[in-house]
């Protein structure tokens, strides 16, 4: 089957988009609302955008009826937001905070959730989440109906649990993030396995990278 998407209407490719493109992580966004309540939305069109500067990418559709949402809003008007991480222990909380609340509703109480003042910005983390990372805004896109907002992570909040004993390396026991596939459906990272590259591979890199002694001029 080939698919012109120059043609295709919106919902066909959000439908095939998220259908196959996956399983993509999710971001419980936290922002602070005009009268100070916190603001909490989680967001599949998310990920990781790099390491130097360390930046992650959220993308946000408008509402229905065109008018941009609360996480928007709140992100333009202080500059900073929150990705907390989902696992399993926070995924029925997610759903709650999925809900359009109207913009004076607390969502993280509404949901039961804990807030934790930041460390660097003025917007409350989610003591659940087994990580959060503190952002400011770099840059947003702004296109028709939606925004791209680049974030540069400022500081990061890990459990303990979640990492090795030298603190180094995520402990796979522990942190099995969730993410979503295609409509309502989600999948946990409690499967997982390794592949590392060969030896000969590794061998074939170097080899690529070192540089070849110069030859002496006769």
């Amino acid at each position: 089957m080939n698919i012109d998407f120059t043609t295709l209407p919106g919902r066909d490719r959000y439908r095939l988009l998220t259908n196959f493109i996956g399983p993509r992580p999710i971001a419980l966004v936290g922002t602070r609302s005009p009268a100070g309540h916190n603001n909490a939305a989680p967001m599949s069109f998310f990920n990781v955008f790099a390491h130097e500067p360390p930046l992650v990418v959220l993308g946000i559709q408008n509402r229905g009826n065109g008018d941009e949402k609360d996480t928007v809003a709140n992100i333009r008007r202080t500059g900073e937001f929150v990705v907390n991480m989902v696992d399993m222990a926070l995924a029925e909380a997610m759903i709650v905070c999925s809900v359009n609340f109207a913009s004076e509703v607390d969502e993280l109480e509404f949901a039961g959730l804990t807030p934790v003042p930041s460390e660097q910005i003025d917007v409350a983390r989610i003591a659940e989440s087994p990580c959060s990372f503190e952002c400011k805004v770099e840059r947003i896109l702004d296109y028709p109906k939606r925004v791209l907002v680049i974030g540069e992570v400022v500081h990061m909040h890990i459990h303990d649990q979640c990492l090795d004993a030298d603190g180094r390396y995520v402990n796979p026991q522990t942190y099995q993030p969730i993410a979503r596939l295609h409509n309502d459906n989600y999948i946990t990272s409690d499967r997982q396995f390794e592949l590392k590259k060969p030896d000969e591979l590794l061998t074939y890199e170097v080899a690529q990278v070192t540089p070849r002694p110069e030859r002496a001029t006769p």
